[in-house]
């Protein structure tokens, strides 16, 4: 018996509901947002056997969430568009909105205190070209390397408590990292916090950055 096709089309719509079920796959669809990345270099990333990460990859394909290419033997995989990032987002602020948990979450990451509030992509541009803000990418310097706000300083969580003497006091400070799901922006402010400096997180990480068409810096 066939299907209307509404419920034709619902199906195909709870396909990508399914593929975004599972939080390996959001860590996999996390990490390419920074970048296109092979099974190998994925599973290293997220702390997935070979074998389990290319399962999950194969549930995203299926909904159409990334693609692959092939160069030699290795399967490339990357975010199908920027439609993929953004209901990323839309996950992240829907959850964020209505359920208690991830407000307690999120909370104690900033110490039990209300977080500052995040400053905008177009905010941080204008700083920028003013010269009036300190920037810190707080990814890893594999994915620092790679593409990272111009100007940015690197350092990881584990680095921070060693590097703060570098900071100007009375400058402010923005912290950026992954996107959507990464939490190294909300520790490292709060760290830097405790150290009784003026920090801010970006709202959004570097591939919302890429994605509004702003310039991206690596090292070669």
């Amino acid at each position: 018996m066939s299907i209307s096709p509404k419920l034709a089309l619902l199906e195909e719509y709870a396909l990508v509901a399914r593929a975004l079920s599972a939080p390996a796959r959001l860590m996999l669809l996390e990490q390419l947002a920074q970048g296109e990345r092979g099974v190998e270099a994925l599973a290293a990333k997220t702390g997935l056997t070979i074998a389990n990460c290319s399962q999950h990859l194969q549930q995203l394909r299926r909904a159409a969430l990334v693609t692959s290419r092939r160069e030699g033997k290795a399967v490339i995989y990357r975010l199908t568009d920027a439609k993929t990032l953004q209901l990323m987002d839309l996950l992240r602020v829907v959850a964020e909105r209505n359920l208690a948990q991830v407000e307690r979450i999120l909370r104690g990451l900033s110490d039990g205190e209300d977080a500052p509030e995040p400053i905008t992509r177009a905010e941080l541009a204008a700083r920028l070209a003013d010269d009036s803000v300190t920037v810190l990418d707080v990814r890893p310097a594999d994915e620092y390397a790679a593409g990272h706000i111009p100007g940015a300083l690197n350092a990881t969580l584990s680095e921070i408590d060693g590097v703060v003497s570098m900071f100007d006091s009375t400058a402010e400070i923005v912290a950026y990292c992954r996107g959507p799901y990464c939490v190294y922006a909300h520790q490292a402010v709060a760290a830097l916090r405790r150290h009784g400096l003026n920090a801010r997180r970006l709202d959004g990480g570097l591939p919302e950055w890429r994605e509004d068409g702003r310039k991206i810096a690596s090292v070669s």
